[in-house]
C-alpha cells in the first residue's frame, strides 16, 4: 500500500494499527464494536472494529477517526461512542465496506 507507506513518511511513523488488544466487545443493535485506540506516543487516537452478520458471513471492519485523548481509557470510552454513532448512521450498509 503505497499510500500509506507515504503518510508513515510524512507524519512520522503513523501506524493503522493498535499494539494493544481491543477492548471486550460491546453489543449494539446487532452488532458489536470493539474499541481498539492506536496509541501515538502519549496520545490515543480513536479507532475500533465494527462487526456484524452480512448473507450469513461475519464482516468485521475498522474505522480509524482523527480524534485523540489523552489517556487510553477515555480514547476506548470514544471509540465505542464513534462506533454507536457509524451505525447509528450507517446500518448495515457500513459492512459492505472494508474500511471507514
Amino acid at each position: 500500500m503505497a499510500f500509506g507507506k507515504i503518510l508513515k513518511y510524512l507524519f512520522g511513523g503513523f501506524s493503522a494499527e493498535s499494539k494493544e488488544a481491543p477492548s471486550e466487545p460491546i453489543e449494539y443493535k446487532e452488532f458489536t464494536i470493539e474499541a481498539a485506540p492506536i496509541d501515538e506516543g502519549g496520545k490515543f487516537r480513536t479507532a475500533g472494529y465494527i462487526s456484524g452478520e452480512l448473507d450469513g458471513e461475519t464482516k468485521r471492519i475498522q474505522f480509524i477517526r482523527a480524534d485523540e485523548n489523552a489517556d487510553r481509557q477515555a480514547a476506548i470510552d470514544h471509540s465505542i461512542s464513534k462506533g454507536r454513532q457509524i451505525i447509528d448512521e450507517q446500518g448495515a450498509s457500513l459492512l459492505n465496506k472494508s474500511r471507514l
